[in-house]
């Protein structure tokens, strides 16, 4: 699997908010939602969304406004299964059982990054994966693969996936210092906050350095959720920065 990491990125001004991106060789369909004020010449940080089951990668990147207009680039990738065709007609995708689907969707992701950085110009140090309800297990998946290639993992209203017997889920090595976010509905019935507790508990054992907070809403996204993921993306650049402020 080839590195996240790259070192071109377009220099003229594209157009803000949703786009098709010019990406030939992703494996999987993607949308890209370009900040207000677009500064070519400044890093963005790079948010990858995961959409929930049923949904599509233009229905998460819809989201990406209610976290901030000005802040982030952003890309959201179509979940490889077809589910068929939702009430309000747009098609609807998942991310398929266990892990069949786990390699195409990292290859996808890494692609696709690649391939952004050639039109924009993102940090390539600040790439944050934020899976929503059901896209969180196929975004920890990415996450507990990459490790230390990206910057922070999002989840909200999700839960991370179930190792099979005898596998481990992850290397501790991979999960080391890695910022995570867990954002939680304290009545959410599909799943339980008990499930998103046990989560923040394992990652904490295994070194991440991971925050989870609850919200008063079921299984829908609080706006509040969306605000904290702003604000949690924004406190690692700051800390990144203090430290190498104080290295030099």
């Amino acid at each position: 699997m080839s590195n996240i990491i790259g070192s071109h990125w377009r220099t003229d001004r594209p157009t803000e908010g949703l786009a098709d991106p010019q990406l030939p060789t992703a494996p999987l369909a993607v949308r890209t939602f370009l900040p207000d004020g677009y500064e070519p010449r400044y890093p963005y940080p790079l948010l990858v969304l995961f959409h929930p089951h049923g949904g599509n990668e233009e229905q998460a990147l819809r989201l990406v406004p209610k976290m901030s207009r000005r802040n982030f680039v952003a890309i959201s990738i179509r979940g490889p299964e077809l589910l068929g065709v939702r009430e309000d007609g747009e098609l609807a995708f998942g991310w398929g059982s266990g892990d069949t689907y786990a390699d195409l969707i990292t290859d996808c992701l890494v692609k696709t990054v690649e391939q952004t950085r050639r039109h924009v110009h993102v940090h390539s140090e600040r790439i944050f994966l934020v899976g929503v309800c059901e896209g969180a297990t196929a975004a920890y998946r990415s996450a507990f693969t990459l490790g230390n290639q990206i910057g922070g993992l999002a989840v909200l209203n999700g839960t991370m996936p179930r190792p099979k017997p005898g596998c481990p889920l992850f290397h501790f090595d991979a999960l080391r210092q890695m910022p995570v976010m867990i954002g939680h509905g304290i009545a959410n019935a599909v799943i339980p906050c008990s499930a998103a507790s046990r989560d923040q508990r394992l990652l904490y054992t295994a070194g991440a350095n991971v925050r989870m907070n609850t919200y008063p809403t079921t299984h829908r996204i609080h706006e509040h959720m969306l605000r904290d993921v702003n604000r949690w993306i924004i406190s690692q650049i700051n800390a990144e920065t203090d430290r190498l402020v104080k290295v030099k």
